[in-house]
């Protein structure tokens, strides 16, 4: 009797399985072509890939110069602010001394 269930199991399959499936082909110029395409695509990436590579190599390097110029860059501001006050004293200086001679001519 449970060879008969099982058998009864066989006959109430699903049609869609016994159906025919549809079989993708390729001639051998698709095949060609996709593999041509599928090749030049790998390329394009290698190449992606090391100008990638390349490029965050340059980021890296011009970072460390930018660190390495960054103290520089500092004392170079500190400079320029001193020279500035330094001219903004020195041009009191030569209008206070103007404004004596001035008054040395009335």
């Amino acid at each position: 009797m449970s060879e008969l269930a099982g058998n009864t199991e066989l006959v109430n399959e699903p049609k869609e399985r016994t159906a025919p499936t549809q079989i993708l082909s390729l001639s051998a110029s698709d095949f060609s072509a996709l593999e041509e395409r599928i090749l030049r695509a790998v390329e394009v990436v290698r190449r992606e890939r090391q100008a990638r590579a390349a490029a965050e190599e340059r980021a890296a390097k011009a970072e460390g110069h930018l660190n390495e110029k960054l103290p520089q860059v500092e004392q170079l501001e500190k400079e320029l602010t001193a020279l500035r006050a330094e001219r903004d004293h020195v041009r009191e200086r030569v209008e206070r001394l103007l404004g004596q001679l001035d008054a040395l001519e009335l």
